[in-house]
């Protein structure tokens, strides 16, 4: 997996750690036709598998999983929620015959329908500070750069955020997609 999806993985790993032994949440069993979780629920999730569904975006019309090693997993899903605090983060690894531009594509179409989509391979200005006020939740690229030669793309909003990066793979692609879904104690509901 990328660079950037690996601190976004290690970023939900030291969540899930800070929560679990900071404030002495205890584990709570949860089923995954439970749905959202009550303010008293906390709990943790951890699965080496997502869908599309569960991404919130198509998968590439003929695409497979990538693996980078034998037996290694081409998906991780991760979730945490505690109260009124919730992270959900989940990322798929396809590859794919048809050329990174002809992915790309598709992925920016795909992303639209989150709001605008940010084409961080460009090196997107960042969004001012000051824009959306303090507690802004608008969606920059931030230091996100896609790996040599890829092409990475965002939508959504900072509390919600989808994120396709695609890179050549001789001459076809792979490409990750990721969904970053964070709430804390502002108003949104936990996940």
């Amino acid at each position: 997996m990328s660079r950037m999806v690996m601190s976004r993985i290690a970023i939900g790993a030291m969540a899930v750690t800070s929560l679990v032994y900071g404030f002495g949440l205890t584990y709570a069993k949860t089923s995954e036709a439970a749905g959202a979780q009550n303010d008293s629920d906390a709990g943790i999730r951890f699965k080496l598998q997502a869908s599309e569904k569960e991404i919130g975006l198509p998968i590439y019309p003929g695409a497979t999983p990538h693996h980078e090693d034998k037996g290694d997993s081409s998906a991780a899903n991760l979730g945490l929620w505690g109260g009124s605090f919730a992270v959900k983060l989940v990322v798929l690894k396809m590859e794919s015959k048809d050329t990174p531009a002809k992915v790309a594509a598709f992925y920016q179409k795909a992303l639209a329908k989150y709001g605008k989509v940010l084409d961080c391979s460009l090196g997107e200005p960042k969004q001012d500070p000051k824009a959306g006020g303090k507690s802004s939740n608008i969606l920059t690229c931030e230091d996100d750069k896609p790996e040599p030669g890829g092409m990475l793309y965002k939508s959504g909003s900072k509390n919600k955020q989808h994120i396709v990066h695609v890179q050549p793979n001789g001459q076809g692609s792979v490409f990750e997609m990721v969904l970053m879904d964070t709430r804390g104690m502002d108003d949104e509901k936990p996940l």
